[in-house]
């Protein structure tokens, strides 16, 4: 175990000392948490544009129908030609004219109103628009049919049906949703954590193979010894640079925070027409917000299990994945020669996400969910999508996340086992690109 601890010390040295690793581990942070405000400034800016939109209306309809709102506002023309018109909005640079022509009937003024702009419009814009015309050609063909106007108003009233547990508490809309992208941050965080020091501990080895290095190293060291050495060695790296991305990439949030004065209290802020209040007919006492509705949800996931699962998880996920990577970067003598490789191990994480998010969001105790968080190559992704939900009853019964951690350590012996094969003699093993005929042939070595 001596000889264990110095492989693990020497790879952990050796990437922490790197110039490159140390320059991205604090350089990454400034990066991403400048995107970030680079984005929220430049959609910030983007939101301020204001569209004015000329109105020209001849009918007798649509007089009091077009209100502005924090994106768009209407200037209205009264007695001008509709060719003085769009000269207008060339001249003072307006988004576009409306055109609502003088016809006898509703049907007819709505058939051939015209919205002229100098390019395509925006199809929000353009939806925006025909929401009125709809509007209003629905209330008048109701009112033809004998329906008032008062009565017009109660039918687009909306309606959200009131939702409890048996216990008497309340349940939101999406939070089943919210939870599922939360624990998927999760299992997005360890995909991209596989990818990328998996690929460190391939490159790793193809850097001994080629420089002849390990024809040394494995003259007093197994290489059993050797390849574990520089799974937990580069693993420990990796969770040191990736402690340090999470603690400043935090703080630079919290200064951003206070730079633009974005005031957290504000989620506690009053709401109007609050879901599940429609009718006044319900004994359950619900509290006063939906913001707060919702902070109350997030506030009992229960944080700690989550974060413990996501170690257990990630530790063995990463395990078992970079072992794959370790016996791929002996078997070949470039890296070139990994591509034939790579998808194959690629896969499971890619089909772990997406239907994850799919199974678990529409129903996270679905076989498809639960057959994808027992098997153990996309289990680290998919069970943290539904560990959000909790333990036990109404949540993930807890045989399930025993036998899914069960399954992980026993694929992650095997796999360890089968990869040391690989690694023993594709090590010393060069000028022959490998085939998956070959790797299995030295399987029984």
């Amino acid at each position: 175990m001596s000889k264990l601890g110095l492989i693990i010390k020497r790879e952990y040295l050796a990437k922490v000392r790197n110039k490159s690793f140390v320059v991205m581990t604090f350089l990454s942070p400034i990066l991403m948490v400048g995107m970030i405000a680079l984005i929220a400034y430049l959609a910030k800016i983007n939101d301020n544009e204001t569209r004015v939109i000329g109105v020209l209306n001849q009918s007798d309809y649509f007089s009091t129908d077009f209100h502005g709102t924090d994106n768009t506002s209407y200037v209205k023309f009264r007695d001008i030609d509709l060719e003085v018109a769009k000269d207008s909005i060339l001249q003072m640079g307006l988004y576009g004219l409306l055109y609502i022509p003088n016809e006898p009937d509703l049907e007819r003024v709505a058939e051939k109103a015209v919205f002229y702009t100098k390019d395509a419009p925006g199809t929000s814009v353009v939806a925006s628009l025909e929401s009125v015309f709809e509007d209003r050609l629905r209330m008048e063909r109701l009112q033809h049919l004998g329906v008032s106007a008062s009565d017009y108003n109660k039918l687009d009233l909306p309606f959200d049906i009131n939702t409890s547990t048996f216990s008497g508490e309340q349940n939101l809309k999406g939070i089943n949703e919210i939870k599922a992208f939360i624990g998927g941050g999760f299992g997005y965080l360890i995909m991209m954590f596989i990818i990328i020091y998996g690929g460190f501990v391939m490159r790793s080895v193809i850097e001994e193979k080629t420089s002849r290095i390990v024809e040394v190293i494995i003259s007093s060291v197994k290489p059993f010894q050797l390849m574990l050495g520089k799974i937990i060695g580069t693993s420990l790296a990796g969770i040191t640079q990736f402690v340090i991305w999470i603690i400043s990439a935090s703080l630079l949030l919290g200064v951003l925070v206070l730079i633009f004065g974005i005031d957290p209290s504000a989620l506690n802020a009053n709401t109007e027409n609050t879901p599940g209040l429609i009718g006044g007919a319900t004994s359950i006492a619900y509290p006063d917000t939906t913001m707060q509705l919702y902070a109350n949800e997030l506030f009992k996931i229960p944080w700690a299990m989550l974060i413990t699962f996501f170690m257990i998880y990630f530790v063995l996920g990463y395990l078992i994945y970079s072992s794959i990577y370790a016996a791929i970067g002996a078997a070949v003598d470039n890296e070139a020669d990994t591509q034939q490789f790579i998808f194959p191990i690629i896969l499971p994480l890619m089909l772990a996400i997406y239907v994850g998010f799919f199974s678990v969001f529409s129903n996270p105790h679905g076989p498809i969910a639960v057959g994808f968080s027992l098997f153990p190559l996309t289990s680290p992704i998919v069970m943290l999508m539904r560990l959000p939900g909790g333990i036990g009853e109404g949540g993930v019964p807890v045989w399930e996340l025993l036998v899914s951690i069960a399954l992980l350590i026993i694929t992650f012996i095997g796999i360890v086992w089968l990869a040391a094969k690989i690694y023993r003699v594709g090590i010393l093993m060069y000028g022959k690109k490998p085939s998956y005929k070959d790797m299995f042939k030295w399987l029984k070595y």
